[in-house]
C-alpha cells in the first residue's frame, strides 16, 4: 500500500509548471512516503556553492535520501531533539560563521541571503544533524573497542600508514563581560514589561511580539515557541520561572538568564516537560564599555606577566566564563561523534577569532585583549594563553592511544552504519525521476 501511495505522490506532483514549460518545482526522488523536490536540491546547492564536491544533482539528492532513512528511524524510535538543544548549536554556528566572514554584512554577501534565511538554514540542518546523530548513537551504542584491539590493529601497520594527526593546540582563556549601564538594563526590562502588559490586556499576541522583537532569532520566526523540554534543557533561572507558570493567559515576570532578559508564556505541560514561548532581549553594550573592559584585561595581562599571579589563578578568580573558570581557564573540545572530551583542538575546531590569534602565538604567550561574540550571542572581552602546541605527526601508540582508539571505534561504527543504510535501501520504496539516476552513488542500491 505504501508503494502505491508513494507512486501516486510521485506521478501526481512530479511536475508543477506554468505555461511554456517554465518549471517552478518538481519531485525528483521519492524515498518511502517522502518526496525530494528540485527546490530542496537547488536550495542546498546555493547554500554550499562551490564548496560542494561532485555533481550536486547526484550528491545532494542522495544525501537527502539518506537523511530521510535516518529521520524515519528517529520517528519509529521516538527520538526527538528540542528547539532549546538545537538553538544552542545554532547560536554557536551562526556566531562562528559571522566571525569567519568578519561581519554579518559580509556573511550575507558571501552566502547571498539575509541573516534570517541563513539562520533558518542552519536551524534545519542542525536539527537534522542532531536527530541523525542520535539515531546513529542508538544503533551503535554497543560497539566498543578494547585496548588489545587497538594494539593489535596498529601493530600490523607500517609506520608510514599510521593516521596523520594535524597540528593541535591547548588554549586557556580568561573572559570578562563588559559592564552594562544600569539605565540600559532598566530600559530593556521596562520594554519587556510593556510587552507583557500588552499581551495580558489582549491588545496584541505574544507570538506576534516575539516575531517582531525577540533577539533569539532561532525561535523568533516561530513566535518565540520552544518545543517540549525538560527542566535541565533550560538555563536554571529561565527554567525556575518557566516551570512555575500555570496559566497560559498570563506572562511571566522579567527573568535574567545567561543569554539576556526574557518574558515567558506557558503553552502546555506534559508530565515533566513544558512548551513555552519567550521573548529575548539583550542590553546594548556601549563601545566605551568595551574599551574599558579591554583596558581592564590589559592590566590583568600585565600583572600576570609581572608574576603578580598566574593565568590559572586569574581564570579561576576573575574570569566570567563559567565553562572554563573552574578548569584553570583551559578550553575543552567535545567531539560530537564520540562524546569524547579533550583539551586538544585542531585549528579548525576553535572559534574563528581565537583561531586567528592562536595561529601567530608562541607557547606560553598571552595574547593582547580582544572582543568576540561568545556561544550565547553576547559580546565579551578576552585574553588567551597558548598552553601547548602539538605539531602535526604520525600517531604513536604511546602518545596518542586515545586518538587511535577513537579512530578505530569511529571506523567500526561507520562500517555498521553503512551496512545499515544498505539494508534499509532493500526495504524502502525508492523512485528516481528519469535522468536523475545516472550517477555514481555512494550507495548504489538506490537504482535496481
Amino acid at each position: 500500500m505504501k508503494k502505491l501511495i508513494s507512486f501516486v505522490i510521485f506521478t501526481i506532483t512530479s511536475l508543477i509548471s506554468f505555461s511554456q514549460n517554465n518549471v517552478v518545482d518538481e519531485v525528483v526522488w521519492v524515498v518511502g512516503d517522502e518526496a525530494i523536490l528540485l527546490s530542496d536540491v537547488e536550495r542546498i546547492r546555493n547554500y554550499y556553492g562551490t564548496s560542494l564536491k561532485g555533481n550536486p544533482y547526484c550528491v545532494i539528492p542522495e544525501e537527502l535520501a539518506v537523511q530521510k532513512l535516518f529521520l524515519h528511524q528517529a520517528a519509529l524510535d521516538s527520538i526527538e531533539v528540542s528547539d532549546v538543544e538545537v538553538n544552542r548549536y545554532v547560536e554557536a554556528e551562526v556566531n562562528h560563521k559571522v566571525m569567519e566572514a568578519g561581519s554579518k554584512e559580509k556573511l550575507e554577501e558571501y552566502m547571498q541571503m539575509p541573516m534570517k534565511k541563513i539562520r533558518e538554514e542552519i536551524f534545519e540542518q542542525t536539527r537534522t544533524r542532531l536527530l541523525m546523530q542520535q539515531v546513529k548513537n542508538a544503533l551503535t551504542k554497543d560497539i566498543k573497542v578494547t585496548p588489545a584491539e587497538v594494539r593489535r590493529h596498529y601493530s600490523r601497520m607500517p609506520e608510514d600508514s599510521l593516521p596523520f594527526i594535524p597540528t593541535q593546540v591547548e588554549v586557556q582563556i580568561l573572559v570578562q563581560h563588559p559592564k552594562i549601564a544600569r539605565d540600559e538594563i532598566e530600559r530593556v526590562k521596562e520594554q519587556l514589561r510593556g510587552w507583557a502588559e500588552r499581551v495580558t490586556n489582549g491588545s496584541t499576541s505574544f507570538s506576534a511580539l516575539a516575531r517582531m522583537f525577540s533577539q533569539d532569532e532561532g525561535t523568533a520566526r516561530q513566535g518565540g515557541e520552544l518545543d517540549y523540554s525538560g527542566k535541565t534543557d533550560f538555563d536554571p533561572a529561565f527554567a525556575n520561572v518557566a516551570f512555575s507558570l500555570t496559566d497560559p493567559n498570563k506572562v511571566s515576570k522579567v527573568v535574567q538568564s545567561e543569554y539576556g532578559f526574557h518574558i515567558i508564556q506557558l503553552i502546555d505541560k506534559r508530565g515533566d516537560k513544558i512548551k513555552v514561548r519567550h521573548i529575548l532581549r539583550r542590553p546594548e553594550v556601549d563601545p566605551k564599555d568595551i574599551e574599558a573592559c579591554l583596558a581592564r584585561l590589559d592590566s590583568i595581562s600585565t600583572d600576570i606577566k609581572a608574576g603578580e599571579f598566574t593565568f590559572e589563578i586569574g581564570a579561576q578568580e576573575i574570569s566570567d566564563d563559567k565553562d572554563t573558570r573552574y578548569n584553570h581557564g583551559i578550553m575543552v573540545n567535545t567531539k560530537e561523534q564520540t562524546g569524547e572530551r579533550t583539551t586538544r583542538f585542531e585549528m579548525g575546531e576553535l572559534p574563528g577569532e581565537i583561531a586567528r590569534i592562536v595561529a601567530t602565538m608562541e607557547i606560553g604567550e598571552i595574547s593582547k585583549p580582544f572582543s568576540m561574540i561568545d556561544r550565547r550571542g553576547k559580546e565579551v572581552c578576552a585574553i588567551i594563553k597558548l598552553k601547548n602546541r602539538i605539531p602535526a605527526h604520525r600517531a604513536s601508540i604511546t602518545e596518542d592511544f586515545q586518538i587511535l582508539k577513537g579512530a578505530i571505534e569511529i571506523q567500526k561504527k561507520e562500517e555498521f552504519i553503512q551496512n545499515w543504510i544498505k539494508e534499509k535501501q532493500k526495504s524502502t520504496y525508492v523512485r528516481i525521476k528519469q535522468g536523475w539516476g545516472d550517477c555514481e552513488f555512494t550507495y548504489p542500491g538506490w537504482v535496481f
